[in-house]
Order: C-alpha cells, then structure tokens, then sequence
C-alpha cells in the first residue's frame, strides 16, 4: 500500500485534516491487517499526537519568530526612515503616506523603497558634506600655515546625525569666506612682494633674497603653494616696512647731500659740468619718499659717491674759505687802519682758522658774520670820516706847529743862505695853520661829543678816546702860551734891568749882546721837547689794546670803553717848563751878574 500524497498547492488546515485522515485510516487498515494489539494502538497513536503536537509547535515558534523578527524589521525600517527624515532635515518623503496598513510584509514592501531612496540621499549628502568640510579643513590648514596637509577627503569626520541643508549651507558660506579670506590674503602677500621687489630695486637690493629669507614658498621658483599664515603676513609686513624706513634714512641722506652739494657749488661756483655729474642728487631734493621709484636711485654706491664728492668739496671749500677769510679779514683791517678804529686781535684770527682747517665752524655764519662787520665798519668809518678828516687837518697843524717852534729855536733862520728864503715863506704859512689850531680843536671837540652822544659811546683813534688826546692837547698848549707869556714878561724886566745898568757902567760890546741874544734864544728852545712829546703820541697810538672777543659778535663794541685806560699821562708841564725858565734866566743873567 503506496504512500498518501497530497495534492500539490493545497497549504489549507482542511486538506491538511483529511490528508492526517485517511492516513489514520490507512494505519487502522494496516494494524486491523496484522492483528496489532490495542494498546500498542493507542500507545503508536499517543505518539503520533504528541509528535504532530511537536511539530505543530515548533512551526508555530518559527512563525512567532518570524513575525517578530519582521515587526523588528519593520520597526528598524521606520526608525531608520524618521532618523533619516530628521538628520536630512526632511519632514517627508513625497510619494509615502504617513499611515502604512495591510500585513508585515506589505508594510515592510513599502517602506523599503522609500528606505532605499533615503539611504541614497544620505549617501550623496554626506559625500557634500565630507568635501566642503574637507576643502574648509584645507583652506584653515593654509590660513593657519601648515603647508604639508593631507587633501585626502577620508579623514574628513562628517556628523551623520545633522545633514540637513542648512547646515550644509553653513558650511558652504563658511567655505566661501574661507574662500574669500584666502583669496584677500593672497592679494596681500602679493602686494607684499610686488612692494619688497619695488623697493628692492629703487634701493639697489636683491629682491628674491629677501622673499626667501621670510618664507621660501614665497619665491615661485619653489613651485609649492605660498604660505599665508598670519605670521608670513607679519614678517611680510614688517620687511616692507623696514624697507620703507631704509630708503626714508636714504632719501633723508641723500637730501642732506643734495643741500650740502648746492650749498657747496653756490659758495664755490662751480662749473656747470662738475654740477651735472650730480644733478641726479638734487633732482632727489623735492620729492618724497613715496614719489621716490625709479630702479637703482636710492643706492648705497649713489649715497657713498655724494659723500665723497662733499668731502672732497668740504677740504676744497676749507682751503678756500680760508683764502676768503683772509681777504675779508684784510679788508676789515684795511677799514679799521684807515680810519683808526679798533681791529680784530691776532689771536681770535688764528683761533678761527683753526676752526676752519678743521671744519667745526658753520662757514655761512662765519662769512655772514664778518660781512656784517665789515658793513658795521664801513658805516662807523663814514660816520667818522668829518671828525677824521678834522684830525687829519690837525695832525698836520701839529707838524706845522712843531716844525715852526723847531723853526723859531735856529739861530740861523735870518741868515743868508741857500733855502732860507723858502723856509721863511713856510714859517708864514705854518704860523697861519698854527693860528687857526684852536678853532680847529674847538670844532674837533664839538663834532665828537656830537657822535660820542648819537652813538653813546666813546670816539676812540688808535684805541684812545679823542676827546681826552684834544683836552690834553689845549691844556698842554694853554700851559705853554702861559709860559711863552711868563718868559716874555722876564725878557722885558731883563732888559730894563739891562738899561739901567747901561746908565752906570760902560756900554756892553757887541759879542756880549750875541751872548746874551743867544743865551734867551737858547732858553725858549727848551719847549720843543714837550711838543715832540704829544706830536709823539698822537702819531703811535696803539696796535696794543684789547681786541673784540669773537668775530660771530659786532666787531665794533658798542659800548663805552673805561674811562682813562688809554689816555695819555699828563706830563708835568709846569714843573718842566719852570725848570727850563730856571735854566735860561740862569743863562741870561749868568754874565751880567757883577
């Protein structure tokens, strides 16, 4: 008896009870056929009930197994989905109704495409995400200056759990400033450079030495991507400045020589085409620093060949400063000689021209100075020229005067000789110059208190003060009219007590009057000495007094000199001339005294 099979496609409990049925009916067959005993019956059909018990409940523990392995599916679907809703910041995905009903399979059917879809979505957001963080990580490595950075968008570390698009739209307008910091930061590197390699060339410098030094990704033949940390930028900033503040020092210079060098030339005249080998210099004297471009125009070997060229015209202009020095001195003392007023001393002049041998004087000042002496001098020797003029007239009277005493004092002066008739057409001629000697002084003396109070100080000639030489000269002149008027009063009562005698004794002979003529011409002769004596004075008056301190101050002193340094010693011209009437009445009355 063949085995029961049931019919292919039937799964419903029916067919399955009919199918248990009649193979319980074919197993009554088969123990009714052999004669089983009823309790091996029962005992086969307890068996057979408690393994389909145990089939039935193994089946039944694998569908509750699969049911809740699909519910956890399930489940896991609709929490990947929302997660995936939120992280993508979406509130829904179009297409999908909210609310899923039907079996677990139909429900997991119809999520699983709307989980797929999400998944793709994730996977391109995240890719987003991963390469703007990655070129905002690349872009902050080279702001921060790490040169040596893995591009690699691997290590990027993307939040998962926020992909919506406002953050990624963060990120994005983060990129982009980095973007725009990177590309402003660029700018200024390349200013940077464009600056170093200008200033480089206007002051004669190699400029790629330079860049290198503060970073050497700077110089494009490096061939790396250029360094724009904050710090590059610092140490770009700074190197320009320093640069800045060298070619300042050297315009500055160069301004100085350029005023040097005019300066020069304009005291030395030289030649146009001595001026032209620097014409570039002063070319350099009106502008700045910033209109300051040209290549080469700032260097060291245009500044140090400047500096030669001053130095070289400083010891030229020494030696010729000098010579002008000199000649202006010479004029000074040619004005001071000629109208004899002070002049600078021996001294101060050679100090001076130690000063300009060695270069310490400012030569400007000192030619401005003694310029303005000579000028001062020129104006007081104007201002004196009528008072001179008057002294010159009696320094001459006083040669006369003397001359005519010296004259009166020959005994021979009548005699007749060879010349004499001329030296007494010239005693005339003195005795109306000696005449007018009183009103000369008189005016003299006027004319210098006049100018002694214009100009409040004291008329010096020769370094002693005129009015004193003049007060001196008419109390020496009075003391001599009075002694002339004495010697004649004598020479009266001489010869009255002559007459006299006469009466009582014989007539004196011929030779005893020349005696006695020529003993009274020899005792009024003795006054010549006290003339000589002032003529004397007046004629070498002194190149011994003090001189001016400094030439930088007025060569001519403005203020009073002291009182009496330089006046002449009054000789004691009563004693003398007492002395001397002494000696001719001795003289005279010697041979008549019986």
């Amino acid at each position: 008896m063949g085995s029961f099979q049931a019919p292919p496609g039937m799964r419903s409990s029916a067919l399955l009870e009919t199918s248990c049925g009649y193979l319980l009916q074919e197993l009554q067959m088969i123990w009714n056929e052999v004669g089983e005993d009823q309790s091996e019956r029962e005992k086969v059909l307890l068996e057979l009930e408690q393994e389909c018990l145990e089939v039935y409940r193994r089946k039944v523990d694998r569908a509750n197994m699969s049911r809740a392995r699909l519910h956890q599916e399930l489940a896991e679907s609709e929490a990947e989905f929302t997660h995936l809703l939120l992280s993508l910041g979406e509130r829904s995905l179009p297409g999908r109704p909210e609310k899923m009903s039907g079996t677990i399979k139909q429900q997991l059917d119809s999520i699983t495409p709307a989980l797929r879809e999400m998944r793709l979505r994730k996977e391109e957001r995240v890719n987003q995400f991963r390469a703007v963080q990655g070129q905002i990580q690349k872009i902050s490595a080279e702001i921060a200056g790490q040169s040596e950075y893995d591009d690699s968008i691997t290590n990027v570390k993307v939040n998962e759990n926020d992909l919506s698009l406002k953050k990624l739209e963060e990120y994005q307008n983060e990129l982009q400033r980095l973007h725009n910091e990177k590309n402003n930061r660029l700018q200024q590197v390349e200013k940077y450079i464009a600056a170093v390699h200008n200033l480089s060339a206007t002051l004669g410098m190699e400029s790629s030495m330079i860049i290198t030094k503060v970073h050497p990704s700077l110089n494009e033949l490096c061939g790396i991507s250029k360094n724009i940390s904050d710090s590059i930028l610092a140490k770009l900033n700074s190197t320009v400045e320093s640069l800045q503040e060298e070619k300042q020092k050297r315009l500055e210079k160069l301004h100085q020589l350029g005023k040097a060098l005019k300066n020069l030339w304009s005291l030395m005249d030289t030649s146009y085409g001595d001026r032209y080998l620097f014409s570039h210099v002063i070319d350099q004297l009106s502008v700045s620093s910033a209109e300051v471009s040209d290549p080469g125009s700032l260097t060291l070997d245009i500044i140090q060949q400047a500096e030669a060229e001053v130095k070289r015209l400083d010891q030229l202009k020494a030696s010729k400063m000098k010579e002008l020095f000199l000649k202006k001195q010479n004029e000074l003392e040619e004005i001071c000689n000629k109208s004899h007023m002070e002049i600078p001393s021996r001294s101060e002049m050679e100090n001076i021209l130690n000063l300009i041998n060695t270069g310490e004087i400012d030569y400007a000042e000192l030619l401005m100075s003694i310029d303005e002496q000579i000028s001062r001098a020129k104006e007081e020797a104007s201002s004196r020229k009528s008072i001179m003029e008057k002294v010159e007239k009696w320094i001459l009277a006083r040669d006369e005067e003397r001359w005519l005493e010296e004259y009166s004092m020959d005994e021979n002066r009548y005699s007749v000789s060879r010349g004499a008739h001329r030296n007494l057409r010239r005693a005339e001629r003195a005795r109306v110059t000696v005449n007018k000697i009183p009103a000369l002084v008189d005016s003299l003396i006027a004319k210098t208190k006049s100018w002694e109070e214009e100009r409040r100080k004291d008329f010096l000639y020769d370094e002693v003060p005129l009015l004193a030489m003049l007060e001196e000269y008419n109390l020496s002149r009075q003391e001599r009219e009075e002694e002339k008027q004495r010697q004649r009063i004598k020479k009266v009562q001489s010869q009255v007590v002559v007459g006299q005698q006469n009466f009582t004794t014989s007539r004196p002979s011929t030779s005893n009057r020349r005696l006695s003529n020529k003993s009274l011409n020899g005792g009024f002769g003795n006054a010549s000495p006290l003339n000589r004596r002032l003529s004397l004075s007046i004629q070498q008056l002194g190149s011994n007094g003090k001189n001016s301190v400094s030439l930088g101050t007025s060569f001519i002193k403005e203020g009073k000199k002291e009182q009496g340094k330089r006046i002449f010693p009054r000789p004691n011209f009563t004693s003398q001339l007492r002395d001397d009437t002494a000696s001719v009445v001795s003289t005279f009355s010697g041979p008549l005294s019986p």
